[in-house]
């Protein structure tokens, strides 16, 4: 990405899925000791910078995200009533959201959270009462989970992308993202001359998506070590 090399300095911009972010995040680098929201947003933002570079201008970082539940509910297993407002996911997203809104040249763009009203049980313990490892007077309440899904995410990244690509806002813009939602908008950012590329935090992405990026990048938020 332009670091040290002879291209001519341009300017970035950074788009970064909030709900993939985290959950690779967390997998990669908050398993043990769990990092507040505040140390997050930094790691978040150095790693931004590092696909900015040295030499290059940043225009700006898109963080696109919901904020989070604060409904109460009562678990249909233990039949317990939840504030999902004095949550531990709760007071990591608000620190989380509230850091970045004090970062420069950051903008959020917020969608919003369909509740479905549903409990779910969890994958893995669909697996093990399919497989008959587990019975459903077995379950637990960490077997279940209230169906919530996002919403407005995916159009705001593709208006964004469509909008800074159109408008020659920008000469190159990153994506943290692992999913293929963002293609059409990809392709049309390429057709107007854009350098499009994406970060997916080192998780695999389908083969066919190489035909719609300029190149695929993964940084840490910490230093390599020398060797």
């Amino acid at each position: 990405m332009n670091k040290e090399n002879n291209f001519p300095p341009v300017k970035v911009a950074i788009l970064i899925d909030g709900g993939f972010f985290i959950k690779r995040f967390n997998a990669l680098y908050n398993k043990d000791k769990k990092k507040s929201g505040e140390v997050v947003a930094e790691n978040l933002y150095t790693m931004a910078m590092k696909h900015v570079g040295s030499k290059n201008t940043l225009y700006r970082i898109f963080y696109y995200d919901c904020y989070p539940l604060d409904k109460k509910a009562h678990n249909p297993v233990s039949k317990r009533a939840i504030d999902f407002s004095k949550t531990e996911e709760y007071k990591f997203k608000t620190e989380l959201i509230n850091a970045l809104k004090k970062k420069r040249k950051v903008a959020l763009r917020m969608g919003n959270l369909k509740d479905n009203h549903n409990w779910m049980i969890r994958p893995n313990t669909v697996k093990d009462l399919l497989s008959g490892k587990k019975s459903i007077s077995e379950l637990v309440e960490g077997d279940v989970y209230l169906d919530v899904k996002q919403k407005g995410i995916d159009m705001k990244i593709g208006t964004d992308i469509s909008s800074l690509a159109l408008k020659r806002f920008v000469d190159t813009i990153v994506l943290f993202s692992g999913d293929s939602d963002f293609v059409p908008a990809s392709k049309l950012a390429r057709r107007e001359g854009v350098d499009f590329i994406l970060d997916p935090m080192g998780a695999n992405v389908e083969p066919q998506l190489f035909e719609h990026i300029d190149g695929m990048q993964s940084v840490t938020p910490y230093r390599s070590k020398k060797k």
